[in-house]
């Protein structure tokens, strides 16, 4: 029965500890190097684990790492709001080591903020 147990609870912590490898904490992007620009969507995805939008900066095509979408439901900002086309303000940082990612620390739609830290 010990053993079981034992068994039980390392699977539990692999599984757990596996699963650290795919989230997008904020350490992986350098906070340093403030990317403020204007864009349009080209392409987004409101789900979870985080929104994600497709936009062009300095010719290339970027992702966007937004909040959750319950976060940003809960901030007032909808997916009708960042569909394709819409044009935004992105505050972002860049990915250390992934040349074309970034996380948004805020977003301007129709000249309003919305925070999605």
């Amino acid at each position: 029965m010990i053993y079981v147990k034992n068994i039980s609870l390392a699977v539990i912590l692999l599984l757990c500890v596996s699963f650290t490898y795919f989230h997008h904490g904020w350490a992986n992007y350098d906070q340093k190097k403030v990317l403020d620009f204007k864009t349009t969507i080209e392409e987004s995805v409101f789900e979870n684990p985080h929104a994600l939008a497709e936009v062009k900066y300095k010719g290339e095509t970027w992702t966007v790492y937004l909040a959750p979408a319950s976060r940003m439901t809960a901030r007032g900002l909808s997916a009708e709001m960042i569909k394709k086309g819409t044009a935004v303000r992105i505050v972002a940082y860049p990915h250390k080591t992934k040349k074309t990612e970034m996380r948004a620390e805020r977003i301007f739609v129709d000249g309003e903020k919305y925070e999605l830290r």
